[in-house]
């Protein structure tokens, strides 16, 4: 069979790509068309994303994408995936009426708080998702109620995914994975909204369809000549359900996944949510698969540690060599018998990340590090340290019992972090070298496009040649 082209747009919040998929003869080959850095921006008192730098990237890493195919070779579809929770409110023309936010505002503290006083067990009986300040639920709470008359302009809301799936075809759909990031989807349906979240947090239901399933096909894409005759396909519009997709899991479930990127998405697939008290209180958030099961997950402080305190130092790593030396510099010194608290809240978005680890540390009259190489040990050891508590409440709850854990994203190729959480697992770590959101975007194209049968069968055909390095627990 001739080869099958498609194009990956994996948007993350520090960073994003377009990734060119070639598939023949049953093997995956990416090729990078376009990376660029990202960021929100501090306008007044809040943070905002620049979606008119993200679409003109996004445009420019599709035509670069087809530049790059052979001549005569077309791009056969184009699929979406962005991080979760953030919107945009849209009237019936497709405009926007309201400035797009981004998670790490502030806006939703006051929210927060006064769930969490009264009303977050009920939603989170109906949500399976708890009570976190960038919720979807919190932050068009906060829109609502702050400024009424948007209920009076705006006629639709899309997840970030869905806005570039709809710039791209023309059609408006909210697609379940990323809907299921936002505590507004019904923990109990199959596939719908929930009426209790909406009307606690008092938003309009007529801004959202119905949600519709990964794999759907949105129509062709528009206004660009390159990509003539591309389909775009709505693939699971959250990057974290694309980079589970790529993972070539057992299939009795003993596989804990770990998407190491910005946060650490821990956990795993099952045909059924975890509710109850002490899975609240544990944080774990009943996301969806592409396929529309569950994916039970924590969220972990992530390499947003290691990226923040980077700004606090002059002499800090520029490429790849100084990186390498910098994590050679930090294994050498011993493993720290205190680990940082990863749920203290001064982490969510401080002007200074080695500022409040050094307040935390001297709160808890712990000795700071000494330079770059002793922050970049104890972040490591405290993120690996939490990877470790995520899976063991996880066993805990569900009577599971985890043998691995497989690992994609940034963090896989931090073998510092890899080693980490092996140690404190206790289980070895699998790192793959792969680029696991934009595997699960394509794979979910080709199985639309009946290139491949299913997830299990591309899962099969990916693990027959894929690199990966295996990270056992240390005594």
């Amino acid at each position: 069979m001739k080869t099958l082209y498609t194009a990956a747009v994996d948007l993350g919040a520090t960073s994003g790509r377009v990734i060119l998929g070639a598939w023949s003869k049953n093997k995956l080959t990416l090729t990078e068309a376009h990376r660029f850095p990202n960021a929100y921006r501090e306008l007044g008192a809040h943070a905002y994303w620049e979606l008119g730098t993200f679409w003109h990237e996004v445009t420019t890493g599709l035509r670069k994408a087809a530049a790059l195919l052979p001549k005569g070779a077309k791009l056969a579809s184009v699929g979406v995936d962005t991080w979760g929770c953030d919107h945009v409110l849209l009237n019936d023309a497709g405009r926007l009426v309201f400035p797009p936010h981004a998670y790490r505002d502030n806006r939703t503290q006051a929210g927060l708080k006064k769930l969490a006083v009264k009303g977050a067990d009920r939603i989170y009986a109906a949500t399976g998702i708890p009570n976190v300040f960038y919720n979807t639920s919190l932050q068009l709470a906060e829109t609502v109620a702050s400024c009424p008359a948007v209920t009076d302009l705006a006629t639709r809301c899309l997840f970030l995914s869905d806005y570039f799936n709809y710039l791209l075809s023309g059609k408006m759909e909210n697609e379940f994975t990323v809907a299921s990031t936002s505590q507004l989807i019904d923990v109990h349906a199959r596939c719908d909204w929930s009426r209790t979240a909406l009307e606690h947090f008092r938003i309009p239901p007529s801004w959202f369809n119905a949600p519709v399933r990964a794999g759907k096909k949105l129509g062709l894409v528009r206004g660009l000549p390159e990509l003539k005759g591309t389909q775009v396909i709505a693939v699971p519009g959250h990057d974290t359900a694309c980079a589970y997709d790529a993972m070539p899991a057992a299939e009795d479930g003993s596989d804990l996944f770990l998407s190491s990127g910005t946060w650490s998405l821990v956990g795993f697939e099952s045909a059924t949510p975890v509710l109850g008290p002490e899975a609240e209180k544990a944080r774990v958030a009943n996301e969806r698969t592409g396929d529309g099961h569950f994916r039970p997950l924590t969220n972990v402080v992530g390499l947003f540690l290691l990226e923040q305190i980077m700004q606090d130092f002059r002499q800090r790593p520029q490429n790849d060599r100084e990186w390498a030396a910098l994590i050679t510099a930090a294994e050498k010194l011993p493993a720290p018998k205190d680990l940082l608290d990863l749920t203290d809240s001064a982490f969510t978005n401080p002007a200074s990340m080695k500022a409040a680890i050094d307040a935390q540390l001297q709160r808890r009259k712990l000795k700071a590090p000494r330079d770059l190489a002793g922050y970049t040990r104890l972040i490591c050891a405290s993120i690996g340290r939490g990877h470790a508590n995520c899976m063991q409440a996880f066993e805990r709850m569900t009577g599971r019992k985890f043998n691995r854990i497989l690992m994609v994203g940034g963090g896989s190729k931090n073998r510092l972090l890899c080693q980490a959480t092996a140690d404190a697992a206790g289980v070895p770590v699998v790192s793959f070298s792969l680029e696991g959101t934009a595997v699960g975007n394509i794979a979910r194209q080709l199985i639309a496009l009946k290139a491949v049968k299913d997830l299990k069968t591309f899962r099969r055909l990916l693990s027959a040649d894929l690199d990966q390095k295996v990270y056992k627990p240390k005594a």
